[in-house]
């Protein structure tokens, strides 16, 4: 109960790429880890690292929550030329959208580029295309940037 394994997503790609198979796991509650090592804020600040992991874990536990709430399941994305993407929703009809996930804004750029490289792989023939691509944040003001990928804060997730 302290761990939630994610499963992979499995879709048709349009490349000869291998998709990881393997769960990746996440805390069920972020909070209960920071209890157990008693790390403080400060601790915390110093291992950003850390703490973005954390951050992961947290966006997770509520994509899950908001996915599971309308019939929906949350995966993660990792194929063998090394692109991951930290969140992937699906609902029974076939809409799904990809999701990474950064504490900090400055990390959205990187981001953008990683699932707009995911959205150019899906057989669009065989699945749908996305129906949205979004950068989760610790921080800043949700827009949609040029590109059309999304940068929404988690505080504001559910807006």
């Amino acid at each position: 109960m302290v761990v939630d394994n994610l499963p992979a997503w499995n879709t048709h790609i349009r490349s000869s790429d291998m998709l990881r198979k393997s769960y990746k796991c996440h805390f069920a509650d972020p909070s209960l880890a920071i209890g157990a090592l008693g790390l403080s804020r400060d601790k915390l600040l110093s291992d950003l690292n850390y703490l973005g992991l954390l951050f992961e874990s947290l966006a997770i536990r509520d994509l899950r929550i908001y996915a599971e709430a309308n019939d929906g399941k949350v995966f993660h994305y990792r194929d063998s030329r090394g692109l991951e993407i930290d969140a992937i929703t699906e609902y029974p009809d076939g809409t799904w959208g990809a999701f990474e996930i950064k504490l900090g804004i400055g990390a959205a750029d990187d981001a953008s580029i990683n699932l707009l490289k995911l959205a150019a792989k899906i057989d669009t023939e065989k699945v749908k295309a996305p129906s949205a691509l979004t950068v989760i944040t610790g921080n800043g003001f949700a827009h949609r940037r040029k590109d059309g990928v999304n940068v929404v804060p988690l505080s504001v997730l559910t807006a």
